[in-house]
């Protein structure tokens, strides 16, 4: 049955006539005969539970002052793609292993989950790439330049530096 259905012409001419990927003006594409569509209708009949929100819209707290507070409150932040225990990319998992080395209690942001924050970040340090580590609330930099403070010695008197400021 299915080899007499692939020599038929006319199931050929049914796949070539269904586009593979056609972008519109309206931002729907077709995948595997199905519709998709790229943005969200502006249906006032649409449920409130399907459409868009942000995770800081409805609070008095701005995205910036989120990022200030976690820096205050943890002497080493870290925003990376993933959480310590299960980094999702290699920077980021070099970045923990590095910091882990000092046995220092780290506090983290998961990127991946939170892509305002992320754009929060970025605009806050001035920095295009993650992860991004603070260390008593001076940006310090990514994974590249942690371990080169580690191999020089510098991470260790930043990090000295830092518990000796709070005890």
């Amino acid at each position: 049955m299915a080899r007499s259905l692939a020599n038929s012409s006319i199931f050929y001419k049914g796949i070539s006539a269904v586009p593979a990927a056609s972008s519109t003006a309206s931002g729907s594409f077709y995948k595997d005969m199905l519709r998709f569509f790229t943005s969200v209708p502006s249906d006032p009949d649409t449920h409130e539970d399907f459409r868009p929100t942000t995770k800081v819209g409805t609070s008095d707290i701005s995205l910036k002052d989120i990022v200030e507070q976690d820096i205050k409150e943890n002497p080493v932040m870290i925003y990376m793609k993933g959480v310590p225990e299960l980094p999702r990319c290699g920077f980021s998992s070099l970045a923990v292993r590095v910091l882990r080395e000092y046995n220092v209690p780290i506090g983290s942001r998961n990127i991946i989950e939170d892509l305002e924050i992320k754009n929060a970040v970025k605009s806050f340090s001035h920095w295009p790439t993650f992860p991004q580590i603070f260390i008593n609330g001076e940006f310090v930099g990514g994974s590249d330049i942690i371990l080169n403070m580690h191999q020089t010695g510098e991470l260790k008197e930043k990090l000295k530096a830092d518990t000796e400021k709070q005890q």
